[in-house]
């Protein structure tokens, strides 16, 4: 059984930094690219970054790029996700995505 396990989310003010975790089983990790994606309150899901399954290659939405990165533990079969310089639009839900597969989510709320 595929699972996708997210943590590492919560509150923090504007600014300020945070590093999700995407601890993941039941797949090959390494073959597979793996994927952030965020919803929003209101909004629909806005993929946020991609990278390869040799972790080669990285690839970010305009909005995070810079600021965001990401990255992955062939070892532990995790993915992370290192946020800096976070902004009140980086307020969402996080999932960890490989191919159809989707984590739970972690809460990001960012507010002074």
């Amino acid at each position: 059984e595929v699972q996708l396990v997210e943590s590492g989310g919560g509150l923090v003010q504007p600014g300020n930094s945070l590093r999700l975790s995407c601890a993941t089983s039941g797949f090959s990790f390494g073959n597979y690219d793996m994927s952030w994606v965020r919803q929003a309150p209101g909004k629909g899901p806005e993929w946020v970054s991609r990278i390869t399954s040799g972790g080669n290659s990285t690839y970010y939405a305009d909005s995070v790029k810079g600021r965001f990165t990401i990255s992955r533990d062939h070892a532990k079969n995790t993915l992370y996700l290192k946020m800096n310089s976070l902004k009140p639009e980086d307020t969402a839900i996080y999932y960890c995505v490989a191919e159809t597969a989707w984590g739970q989510g972690t809460q990001v709320t960012v507010s002074s």
